[in-house]
């Protein structure tokens, strides 16, 4: 073995044995996680990644000094119920709900047990937080991102498709308010455009409705953050391809996959922060008494080999802003 490699294990093995001896003294912690997202799914791999990663920088480590357990609802409501009920069952010390949905799951089965969100959109509007500076009861978080911000991705569709002049807003109707549907519509007339709202909870009515929208011409689509939106980006994506849509979507993982364009919150970091609250709750503290925080970056991400296929030329100064362009 070459001396730096040695050198590095021995460094490793150092920050290891103190962990694995406190954990040997200390009583076993659990931690409960109801994912939005099924087990295999890549975007699953990487925020659990993201959690366990923040949760060993302060010292807690799964199958060391805590124990980490996981249920995956794919979107599913009788899973999200399921998968919370099966958690509170564990008597875990905290929970972890990801997604506006898995909220609610955890807050029937318990009004007791911490509970701490993440990529949730309106954690005040939809009553799980009685403010973003005191949230109260048994939940507190990370919000995913602020409605203020919905009115950039019109602009930003315009900028990569300037001939547009109607749009369908893909969106969640069952979501409380109209938070990103208002702050599109508020500008739709500075830029000129006709707006149209297509559910997303039938995804059958959704693609005969998106299918006749895009029949006229000069139209786009603007996908907003929704739960639905995300669990069937793959599909949501492929339709707008096979149907020539410019489309504007509210994560930069949906230009990852296929999509033309995408601004929004880093949804992998809320998780990684999470880790924070997380052994904060551990340490004692309440959730009640743990501010809810917003995101701290957005990216803008544009997919290259999208944009050909629709036949665009993506300006030069819309480029030099992106954060990732995908090739």
């Amino acid at each position: 073995m070459k001396r730096r490699e040695f050198i590095t294990l021995l460094g490793g093995a150092a920050v290891a044995w103190p962990i694995a001896a406190r954990a040997q003294g200390e009583p076993m912690r659990r931690i409960g996680v109801l994912m939005h997202l099924a087990a295999d799914d890549p975007e699953s791999l990487t925020r659990i990644a993201a959690l366990r990663q923040g949760l060993r920088h302060l010292g807690w480590v799964d199958g060391g000094n805590v124990r980490i357990e996981y249920r995956w609802a794919k979107g599913q409501a009788d899973l999200f119920r399921q998968g919370a009920k099966e958690l509170v069952q564990l008597a875990p010390d905290v929970l972890v709900a990801s997604t506006s949905l898995a909220v609610p799951a955890l807050q029937e089965a318990t009004r007791t047990l911490p509970i701490v969100f993440i990529s949730v959109i309106d954690p005040v509007g939809a009553g799980f937080a009685a403010s973003l500076a005191a949230p109260g009861g048994n939940a507190t978080g990370f919000a995913l991102f602020e409605f203020g911000i919905s009115a950039k991705w019109l602009e930003l569709l315009k900028e990569i498709a300037p001939s547009v002049t109607r749009i369908a807003i893909l969106r969640d109707a069952s979501l409380v308010g109209v938070g990103q549907l208002g702050a599109i519509q508020a500008v739709g007339s500075l830029f000129g455009v006709e707006l149209t709202t297509i559910g997303i909870d039938d995804l059958s009515q959704m693609e005969l409705a998106l299918t006749k929208f895009a029949r006229s011409p000069n139209v786009g689509l603007i996908v907003t953050l929704s739960q639905p939106a995300a669990v069937h980006r793959v599909l949501i994506i492929g339709l707008a391809a096979k149907l020539g849509l410019p489309a504007i979507y509210a994560l930069p993982l949906f230009a990852k996959s296929g999509g033309l364009i995408a601004y929004g919150p880093d949804v992998v970091d809320p998780y990684r922060r999470a880790a924070e609250y997380i052994d904060r709750i551990l340490k004692g503290e309440k959730p009640a008494d743990l501010p809810v925080q917003a995101p701290t970056r957005y990216e803008l991400a544009i997919n290259l080999k999208t944009a050909k296929a629709l036949g665009l030329d993506v300006p030069p100064q819309l480029l030099a802003r992106a954060d990732e362009v995908i090739e």
